[in-house]
């Protein structure tokens, strides 16, 4: 031990060891904080930072910001699942119509085409007119074995008016349409009966399911 060590005031030297393990604690915390918050800024970054740019990354629209879902319009519960959805006239909606059916079809193979997780995502199609659906097309798209479930619109005019106003925002209405979980609308599709957009979009789906799980009711 030196001199100059010698003439440093006990105190004075224990306070410099007190604030030396104090500095490393805060780091030490800081690293474990960071490591904790890691997945969480991932996943938000995913999903809010990263846009579309030549393929590359989504072949989707991401929305932002993203549009608030309301279970009343659906009368059914939004929250807690990943939906796909799709707006459509039974009167139009065909077996014989390929504009239709190609949207059904693409949601129906998205579903399929996410194997153990497609228990995650639910499919709806909002039928616009009220009319009946075709019976070959129900065949094909019912809700047990190709998961897709047929809604109506809303009665009450107002609620109508705002659903309608949301599910064309941004001119995508004939557009495969995203929601959260949370739930609000944050991506939409164009249809496609192309199989590499087809895997684009499958990409799309599968990065989203694999990064955010938050908010999600698998029960």
């Amino acid at each position: 031990m030196s001199d100059k060590e010698l003439l440093i005031p006990a105190s004075q030297a224990d306070s410099a060891v007190i604030d030396a393990r104090t500095r490393r604690g805060r780091v030490q915390m800081l690293f474990l904080l960071l490591a904790c918050a890691a997945p969480v800024l991932a996943s938000y970054f995913a999903y809010y930072v990263i846009k579309p740019e030549g393929g590359k990354t989504n072949y989707g629209v991401l929305v932002q910001p993203a549009q608030d879902a309301k279970d009343i319009w659906f009368g059914v519960p939004l929250k807690g699942k990943w939906t796909l959805l799709v707006a459509r006239p039974a009167a139009d909606c065909q077996a014989k119509n390929p504009s239709c059916i190609e949207a059904l079809f693409l949601m129906r193979q998205l579903r399929v085409a996410m194997g153990r997780e497609s228990g995650r995502v639910q499919l709806f199609w909002i039928n616009t007119d009220g009319k009946p659906v075709d019976p070959e097309v129900a065949l094909a798209y019912d809700e047990k074995t190709a998961g897709l479930r047929v809604l109506n619109l809303p009665l009450d005019p107002k609620l109508k008016a705002d659903f309608q106003t949301w599910l064309d925002r941004e001119g995508a209405g004939q557009a495969i349409q995203l929601i959260d979980p949370s739930p609000a609308k944050m991506m939409y599709f164009p249809v496609t009966s192309s199989p590499k957009e087809f895997g684009s979009i499958k990409k799309d789906l599968e990065k989203l399911l694999r990064l955010n799980h938050k908010g999600e009711n698998l029960s």
